[in-house]
């Protein structure tokens, strides 16, 4: 039975990176492995003694039994197949129903060769359950024959066979995601699950591309171990690894804690995500051949062949600049690195001099410059070691999960999806290496403690070093990643009509050549996030920091806040309250009063308007006193966006005392209490004072929830202080709120004691 796992092209070579089975828990997962051959033993010893010695009947193994791989939460999966027995119902009765009232999920079925036959060459499941298929019990020739049989149609329909699994992996892949990059992974179904080691070994059983390589067997085997743990200790079949489940899993598999597990299983789907694209490769030269292979020089030493890119004849694979003269060819080329390729260079090349020779550091620039198709090229050179070798401190962030549900991907994919789209912004800067290095980099402190833009600046100045940048230059370098969150940040949690805003800012940042390398990167930081950590509302922000930053650094002054337009001063002639409605941003006008902006903030909660933004502005002093405008920039929950009458009608009545607020949002918020087993940080307020001088500034962090700007707020006005702007930033669950308030007579709040008492009262209430 070898020719299931295997095929004309025998095991693929191993690579030089050890495989995941290496890091650690042998000791338990040797129990997981004994415990599933004990159960396979077991089993197949209880059915043969329910078959007996019944002529013309055999008893088949397929699926995860058929491979030895019974979790305590699998299914058993037979086939009983008969030459014609008259009595082969009652025969499988005398089989099924013993397994029925051990309680095991049984999935099962009776055929005839014939009919296994013909059912195969329609049922992809079938016949891929059926090439793996084990003999349990009864006739093993009539077991042979079938499973000839069906190998054979298999490797004859392939061209018609492999596309159709193709399509079915696709799918599986759109409904189940990444498993690398998952917080909660299905360790069977996501993409480099174990399910696509599956279909590399039917591939290989077709002789179309070769069985698994030592490392695949090794990260399948890991997988299986992780998902035996996650049935063992949760006594349910479930596969997605859930974030409440994966301490347990990771203390029943000997690890130190659910990071270690983690960093273990992004490593082997990795490895499976790897080696199954690789097979598809293949699949598709198989299903469409386009006759003789075209081979073309790509660069100096490298050339394309067949579709992917290997080396020339005479190529010297010593020569250490020859990997990343390889990859930015492969790459801008739009064309995978053969693995044979990385494989050969991962044994025979030299060490990267230091520091870098100028051909080398213009080699990885035009890599990351590539954009999107970099990111397969970079895997390829990852996983045969390549990457850590030229970046030893690449190791520290290699495989690192991220467990926040803003960020998609682990820390060192994230740090190549954000230099390859960073790659759309290089005419936006003078300087287009560095704003590429340095978003490589950005993160890079994430593998050592303390906060990781410090200690990246001083990684990424040795680095820039290791490199061979100028001086100059890696002063650049340092200071983007020391500063690269400063613009976001900034422009979502700071008053962007403070001028000490934007003077603080141009400090910082000193020169032009940083200002906009900081503002491409944060474009490029925001989207390789994940689509919670950035869109219009907080690009328009960055733009404007920017804008504003540009400005003072060419000698212009700080700008001021603007006066009201005319259709603002329009708006407040209606009187009592009016609410204008363009886009995501909100505009209330109504005649000042303390607490207007929260009282205001709750309504739109009322509405399910989820705020990111608020700014006050108050002017005149008419026959009625000053007019506040109040500009929200909010986003409905869901949905189509808000009513501007229905707003203006609950604000009227807010302002008029006959809308209880407060009463309305608690009912809602009980709704909203945090998904059990998910880890809930305590809420955090902090009083920061060199953000403005006119006003105190309360920065809030915590659990978001309906009405958080409300209740913040109205703890605020029992304080008796005055809320001049706020910022309003949702992080997935995370809120990071900054309020800059003033008390009854427009000055900043100094008192130690007040201060104190603002922070506690602020502080029960996100609780």
């Amino acid at each position: 039975m070898t020719d299931t796992l295997g095929g004309r092209h025998g095991p693929a070579e191993a690579t030089t990176q050890p495989g995941p089975a290496a890091q650690g828990g042998d000791g338990a997962r040797a129990r997981l492995r004994a415990e599933r051959a004990r159960r396979a033993g077991e089993l197949d010893r209880r059915l043969a003694r329910l078959v007996g010695a019944e002529p013309d009947v055999a008893l088949v193994a397929v699926g995860s039994h058929g491979r030895e791989e019974l979790t305590p939460g699998g299914d058993v999966d037979l086939v009983l197949l008969h030459r014609d027995r008259p009595d082969v119902a009652a025969l499988a009765d005398r089989v099924w129903y013993p397994i029925w009232d051990s309680g095991l999920r049984l999935d099962h079925s009776v055929r005839t060769p014939a009919q296994a036959r013909a059912v195969a060459r329609e049922d992809l499941k079938a016949v891929l359950g059926l090439i793996s298929a084990r003999h349990v019990a009864g006739d093993p020739d009539l077991t042979r024959e079938v499973r000839e049989t069906v190998l054979a149609d298999w490797r004859s329909d392939a061209r018609r066979r492999l596309p159709e699994l193709r399509e079915m992996t696709r799918a599986r892949w759109r409904d189940s995601g990444e498993l690398a990059f998952l917080l909660e992974p299905d360790l069977k179904e996501s993409r480099g699950g174990l399910r696509d080691v599956h279909a590399i070994q039917a591939v290989a059983a077709a002789w179309i591309a070769p069985a698994p390589s030592a490392r695949v067997k090794d990260a399948y085997a890991l997988l299986l171990d992780v998902r035996h743990a996650l049935h063992e200790t949760t006594g349910r079949a479930a596969d997605r690894l859930v974030l409440q489940e994966q301490g347990a899993v990771a203390e029943a598999l000997g690890l130190l804690d659910a990071e270690v597990l983690l960093r273990m299983v992004v490593e082997a789907a990795r490895t499976v995500t790897f080696a199954v694209d690789h097979m598809w490769r293949a699949v598709d030269r198989f299903c469409s051949p386009s006759g003789r292979p075209v081979r073309r020089p790509l660069a100096d030493g490298v050339v394309e062949h067949d579709s992917e890119v290997v080396l020339a004849r005479g190529a010297d694979p010593r020569d250490p600049t020859l990997v990343l003269r390889a990859a930015a060819a492969a790459a801008q080329a739009g064309l995978p690195l053969a693995i044979s390729t990385v494989e050969r260079l991962a044994r025979e090349t030299s060490p990267m001099p230091v520091p870098w020779p100028a051909e080398a550091r213009d080699a990885l620039v035009t890599l990351l410059g590539a954009g999107s198709p970099a990111i397969g090229v970079w895997e390829a050179l990852d996983q045969v070691g390549l990457i850590e070798r030229l970046l030893p401190d690449w190791e520290r962030v290699r495989n690192r999960p991220q467990r926040n549900p803003v960020h998609t991907f682990t820390v060192d994919r994230h740090l190549v999806e954000t230099a390859t789209r960073a790659a759309a912004h290089t005419r936006d800067v003078a300087r287009p290496d560095l704003l590429l290095v340095g978003a490589l980099l950005h993160d890079i402190g994430k593998g050592w403690p303390g906060d990781h833009s410090k200690t990246g600046a001083v990684m990424a100045r040795d680095l820039g070093e290791r490199l061979g940048f100028a001086d100059g230059d890696v002063r650049v370098l340092e200071a983007v990643v020391r500063h690269h969150l400063l613009l976001p940040e900034t422009a979502t949690r700071r008053d962007l009509d403070d001028p000490m805003t934007i003077e603080t800012v141009a400090e910082t940042v000193g020169d032009s050549v940083v200002l906009e390398t900081l503002a491409a990167l944060a474009v490029a930081d925001g989207q390789a996030t994940g689509p919670a950590a950035w869109g219009p509302w907080k690009a328009g922000l960055v733009a404007e920091l920017t804008r504003r930053v540009a400005a003072v650094l060419a000698g212009a002054p700080p700008p001021v806040a603007p006066d009201p337009t005319p259709e603002q001063l329009a708006l407040a002639r209606h009187g009592g309250g009016s609410v204008r409605v363009v886009g995501s941003r909100i505009t209330v006008v109504a005649p000042d009063r303390p607490g207007l902006l929260w009282q205001a903030a709750g309504v739109l909660a009322l509405h399910r308007l989820a705020v990111r933004g608020a700014r006050t502005v108050s002017w005149g002093q008419g026959a009625e006193g000053p007019t506040a405008l109040l500009e929200f920039m909010a986003v409905p929950e869901y949905g189509s966006g808000p009513d501007p009458a229905a707003l203006e009608v609950d604000l009227r009545r807010v302002l008029a005392g006959r809308l209880d607020v407060e009463k309305r949002l608690e009912r809602r918020a009980r709704s909203y209490r945090p998904r059990k087993g998910v880890p809930v940080p305590p809420p955090r307020v902090t009083m920061i004072d060199d953000a403005s001088a006119t006003a105190t500034v309360v920065e809030v962090r915590a659990h978001d929830r309906p009405g958080l700007l409300w209740r913040v707020g109205h703890v605020l006005g029992s304080f008796g202080l005055q809320v001049r702007a706020a910022r309003v930033e949702t992080l997935g669950a995370e809120a990071v709120d900054v309020f800059y308030v003033v008390d009854a007579e427009g000055r900043p709040v100094t008192d130690e004691r007040l201060r104190a008492s603002i922070r506690a009262g602020v502080l029960d209430a996100v609780r």
